[in-house]
């Protein structure tokens, strides 16, 4: 058995991936720019989806692409050549694009499936390594994925042709997304689990404390009725509104404690919430995104933890913490 002596790793992996970068770059530089700007005209006009298909290794960096694609605005499905031919063609539509990937371009589930596709009026994109194959010569648009060589020694195992062919994959997907004028906004509603997601879908409504938690008390309350509110509610603060609802301030148990600690005790039963609110807080909309009620927390001088939440006639409807929006995993 052949062995790498141990101060050679670094150097072989370095190579390796050298030798990878490099067939990228010879691709990049080999593609004809009339296939290109079909590719993704054909792609951008598709009224159904794209569909992917290879097999074995090539059927693995068809099914990414599709992830791809799917994730940035664009509708593609894997198919497996195989199972296209015993029931599953029937996905494929005459308003679908088949993008078919095969480093040979001559694996015989996909040549026996090529005139299946075509029999549909489906436009073939091949991204293919060799531009003489049956699948070349079939496809409505030929991307180059053609390699030198594997990186694997022995020059067999698929290695830097699938390298070269996902990365063309990506390549088209990314520069589509452009093309359909997709937005952060937009990438965000396909990764609602993800922070990105989070911060660009995720509102102030949808994480306030509303309704019955969320405590309030009347400006002529006093210190004990604000303390005992607090408590209730959990929250560590109370919204002070009139008799309309509209919001006038809010109190903190800091805000509270730091008043009862200065007042004499013959005040305290004088003490109401008016005296004890900080009057004309920050507030927020339910509209507003949480992420941008987290920075108006932490983006000052002297960070807060709570904000009141108002509607557009400034009634008080809710209360929204730092813990909250925190929690969420904005």
């Amino acid at each position: 058995m052949q062995c790498i002596d141990n101060k050679a790793y670094v150097l072989q992996v370095v190579e390796l991936l050298k030798l990878e970068a490099e067939a990228i770059t010879k691709a990049a530089n080999r593609l004809q720019s009339e296939q290109v700007e079909k590719a993704v005209e054909i792609l951008a006009n598709c009224r159904g989806k794209v569909v992917l298909a290879g097999v074995g290794k090539s059927g693995i960096v068809a099914r990414k692409i599709a992830a791809t694609l799917t994730s940035t605005g664009t509708l593609a499905v894997y198919l497996h050549p195989a199972d296209a031919l015993h029931g599953d063609l029937g996905i494929v539509t005459s308003d679908d694009v088949a993008m078919v990937l095969s480093n040979s371009g001559e694996t015989d589930e996909l040549v026996v499936m090529l005139p299946h596709l075509k029999a549909r009026q489906v436009p073939i994109i091949a991204l293919v390594g060799n531009l003489r194959s049956t699948l070349a010569r079939n496809a409505d648009v030929v991307m180059d994925a053609a390699v030198d060589k594997e990186a694997c020694p022995f020059n067999l195992a698929p290695t830097t042709s699938t390298t070269v062919a996902l990365s063309i994959g990506d390549a088209l997907a990314m520069t589509l997304m452009q093309v359909k004028g997709l937005t952060p906004e937009g990438f965000a509603l396909n990764h609602p689990a993800g922070r990105l997601g989070k911060r660009l879908t995720l509102r102030v409504r949808d994480l306030m404390h509303t309704g019955v938690e969320n405590p309030t008390v009347s400006p002529q309350a006093s210190w004990i009725e604000v303390l005992t509110t607090i408590s209730k509610g959990g929250l560590g603060a109370v919204n002070v509104v009139d008799e309309l609802g509209h919001l006038l301030g809010i109190i903190t148990d800091g805000d509270l404690r730091r008043l009862l600690q200065k007042s004499q005790h013959q005040d305290l039963a004088s003490l109401t919430a008016i005296a004890i609110m900080s009057a004309n807080p920050v507030v927020v909309s339910p509209e507003l995104l949480a992420f941008h009620a987290l920075e108006l927390m932490e983006n000052r001088p002297s960070q807060i933890s709570m904000l009141p939440v108002v509607d557009a006639q400034q009634h008080c409807i809710g209360l929204i913490r730092l813990h909250d929006i925190v929690r969420c995993g904005i």
